[in-house]
């Protein structure tokens, strides 16, 4: 599960009133080009045969905020600009004070990288999350920062450090160098310094030593995520869901598994679009990649179109090219 956008297992995605499914990691790993070959996705090829494509994000790798974040920001009326999409404002029902989410990390850190291990790999309990919380907070408090405890991965921030501070989402991060996705130096000083001073902090902390008996990793390092400003509190409840069937796969460069979980979204969700789409519902289906987001929708078909359909399905988009 995401550690900022409100994504969902495709088991959830057909609940009433949902009008747009977002599918996140649909290109597949972006390490390893031949992610594709042998993949048969038979529904989801005769689907978006039906249905007019439209490009909806465009940008690239570097984005602070991955396709599938934006497009679900646009489709729940919230800013969409890459870094700053106000999940943890939206979580806290905050509009007039700046608020990010803290994830408490592993840092492995080398003389060539600082590389971001993924926190569900050796998870923190309720009772750990919570002490280390109580640990570090008066070193934010310092710095005019406020924490509040929101799952044992997850804090809310507040504070005027992070007013217009752009940061990258977790899955950006998430076994790569973190290097490149760090804020601005000059607006994020504050954050790096803390990063800084909670390395030395916990160093030699019992809290680690405890966490070394159980043989896991240190923990040494925070990750922000979820800044920007929320104007307002959204009025209608979202329509859209983002499924996050193949985030897992992806992220850990697992062809295989990657493949099969596309293969269950194809014979399940992708199925049960095709007959809706089939029965003349409107269907607006949005795949989603490290780059670009892609939308999917029902248009009008002429009488032609519909006898064109009769003699054969077109070819399956090149959606790695497309994402």
């Amino acid at each position: 599960m995401s550690l900022t956008a409100p994504l969902l297992p495709a088991a959830h995605a057909l609940g009433t009133g949902t009008s747009e499914i977002i599918v996140a990691y649909a290109s597949g790993p972006a390490d390893i080009p031949k992610a594709w070959d042998g993949l048969q996705l038979p529904h989801l090829q005769a689907l978006l045969a039906t249905l007019m494509p439209t490009t909806v994000v465009q940008g690239d790798e570097m984005d602070f905020s991955p396709p599938h974040e934006r497009a679900l920001a646009r489709a729940m009326q919230l800013p969409d600009a890459p870094g700053l999409i106000p999940w943890a404002a939206l979580a806290s029902g905050e509009t007039t004070q700046p608020c990010a989410f803290i994830t408490p990390c592993h840092w492995h850190i080398t003389p060539d990288q600082v590389h971001q291990t993924d926190p569900a790999n050796a998870p923190l309990s309720e009772d750990e999350s919570r002490q280390l919380l109580a640990l570090i907070a008066p070193w934010f408090s310092d710095d005019g920062i406020t924490l509040e405890y929101l799952r044992p991965d997850l804090w809310l921030a507040r504070g005027a450090a992070f007013k217009d501070l752009a940061t990258a989402s977790m899955d950006r991060a998430l076994g790569r160098d973190v290097r490149p996705w760090m804020p601005n130096p000059i607006q994020g000083a504050i954050i790096q310094r803390l990063q800084t001073e909670l390395q030395m902090l916990l160093y030699t902390n019992v809290f680690n030593d405890q966490r070394a008996e159980r043989r896991l990793p240190p923990i040494n390092s925070f990750w922000v995520h979820g800044t920007g400003s929320l104007p307002s509190l959204p009025v209608a409840k979202p329509q859209a869901v983002c499924i996050d069937d193949l985030r897992h796969a992806t992220l850990q460069s697992d062809v295989q598994s990657w493949q099969k979980a596309w293969q269950a979204l194809d014979s399940g969700l992708i199925a049960n679009l095709q007959q809706r789409a089939a029965k003349g519902e409107p269907i607006k289906l949005t795949l989603c990649g490290e780059r670009n987001a892609v939308q999917w929708q029902s248009q009008p078909r002429s009488f032609a179109d519909k006898i064109k359909s009769l003699f054969g399905t077109k070819r399956l988009p090149d959606l790695r090219e497309m994402l």
